[in-house]
């Protein structure tokens, strides 16, 4: 079986979105509201990623969060690119970093969300009830992160392009 590959996807697409929050909602702290609501969704993405290594255990599969660095590397250039903008004096507004930072979101809970999809498809090909139960679990949370995106995006566009 090579239901290896959709776990390990999954997995290394929760464990990017959890850092991808962590680092939102320390960048806008100020926004007391999605600083602890980052921090929350980072909590299901923890408890995901914790699923799918009890999950991996039964199929001999290792996972690892070493094996998912995608996240940490998109920070790395995010960070580049800030601290570019502060040397040459072209720091982006606050409400145009978090519309940025929003998107990044919203793309990686994306990929997360396509990742459960296929996971669950080949939960049913191979008929595991179990693997099928966590997919269902967690899935509908990693879905509510990505609405959740979209909905702050419209929060924040108008606020960002009329000031």
């Amino acid at each position: 079986m090579k239901i290896d590959v959709a776990l390990r996807e999954t997995f290394d697409a929760e464990v990017e979105l959890g850092a991808g929050l962590s680092r939102t909602g320390e960048r806008h702290k100020a926004e007391q509201d999605l600083f602890h609501l980052t921090h929350t969704l980072r909590g299901w993405c923890d408890v995901h990623a914790q699923r799918l290594v009890a999950e991996a255990q039964r199929f001999g599969v290792d996972l690892e969060v070493e094996s998912a660095s995608p996240g940490r590397d998109q920070g790395l250039v995010a960070q580049t690119h800030e601290k570019g903008s502060e040397f040459v004096g072209q720091r982006a507004e606050p409400a145009l970093l978090l519309l940025r930072d929003l998107r990044e979101l919203h793309l990686a809970a994306a990929r997360a969300s396509l990742a459960w999809t296929a996971l669950a498809q080949g939960a049913q090909a191979i008929s595991d009830s179990d693997l099928l139960s966590t997919v269902s679990a967690c899935h509908p949370e990693t879905v509510r992160t990505m609405r959740w995106t979209v909905q702050r995006v419209k929060d924040v566009s108008p606020q960002a392009f009329a000031s």
